[in-house]
């Protein structure tokens, strides 16, 4: 089949990766104009971009969606399919336009988790189990007839980093078998039960500051939700320190308040009191430095048992 492709970030270009290996054409990638960022904000290309080029293939970064300009451009194109991942919200204008209609892969088991950040808020919750799901876009967003749904174990310890890279893996895959799939006219499609449904808004920065009055499981996997980007955080004093891993370490403080420094060791790290039970931070990044485990903190930082992580104040 001959195909648009939607899609910005690092997931999008793992999945594209996957679909050029097929047998299918990508006639035009579609993702974000280039912006500033980084030490003086420098046009940056989204990531997607770098892969197109890489390949020869036809760019489209529109500011508006909705611009008729943008609109004959897909339209002179002649697509079968439009594939979306990890992109904006659609106008009608655009995915009505294939014959075949147009895709999404979204990175959960439908309905829930519709959103921005699916696989964040599956671990934060503490999830065992989540998915991909490919489906018709529709004008109510992340609630289309299901077309294909893929399952995976999420593990006890890992990171929001970890899981977006082996879920892109199999994203590029089970979006390669759906275009098969609607090529041969054997799909039945499948409407979603709103009954069921959950939401995962976009990540904002103050979901990341670490309430230690929380039980220790929650706190373990607001980190690993979190991690390695944005990253959650609490204070050390007035410094921010960035916690990338953490350990349950058991369910005995005594008499520790939340945020205490129960423990100190030069190999073993950072020993820390929740609301019930105990975390063991394994890696943090301090203010201003490189990502470090927590026995290099102990031994570089001067930390004592007693001390006190959470915000002045608090």
């Amino acid at each position: 089949m001959r195909l648009i492709y939607f899609g910005t970030p690092r997931f999008a270009s793992l999945c594209l990766e996957k679909v050029l290996s097929s047998k299918h054409h990508v006639a035009a990638v579609v993702t974000a104009p280039d912006k500033p960022g980084g030490r003086g904000m420098k046009m940056l290309e989204p990531d997607i971009k770098r892969l197109a080029v890489a390949h020869n293939l036809d760019i489209l970064q529109p500011d508006d969606l909705k611009d008729p300009e943008f609109i004959e451009a897909l339209a002179c194109r002649q697509a079968d399919l439009f594939c979306v991942v990890a992109f904006r919200i659609l106008p009608e204008t655009v995915f009505s336009m294939p014959a075949a209609r147009c895709i999404n892969l979204h990175a959960s088991l439908l309905p829930k988790y519709r959103g921005a950040a699916p696989i964040n808020w599956a671990i934060i919750r503490g999830e065992k189990e989540t998915g991909l799901t490919t489906f018709f876009i529709r004008r109510k967003v992340d609630t289309g007839d299901i077309l294909l749904q893929e399952r995976l174990e999420i593990g006890p310890d890992e990171t929001f980093g970890e899981l977006h890279d082996r879920m892109a893996g199999l994203g590029g895959e089970l979006l390669i078998k759906t275009i098969d799939l609607i090529e041969s006219g054997k799909l039945k499609p499948m409407p979603q039960d709103d009954s069921l449904a959950s939401l995962a808004p976009k990540i904002t920065p103050a979901l990341g500051e670490i309430d230690w009055s929380k039980p220790a499981g929650d706190v373990h996997n607001l980190v690993r939700g979190l991690s390695p980007q944005p990253g959650t955080y609490t204070y050390r004093g007035e410094r921010k320190l960035i916690l990338l891993r953490t350990r349950y370490a058991g369910a005995e403080v005594g008499e520790a308040s939340p945020g205490t420094v129960m423990q100190t060791h030069p190999q073993r790290g950072i020993t820390i009191a929740c609301g019930t039970g105990a975390l063991e931070i394994t890696q943090l990044k301090p203010e201003s430095g490189k990502a470090i485990s927590g026995a290099e903190y102990v031994r570089g930082y001067r930390l004592s048992n007693g001390e006190r992580f959470g915000k002045i104040g608090k």
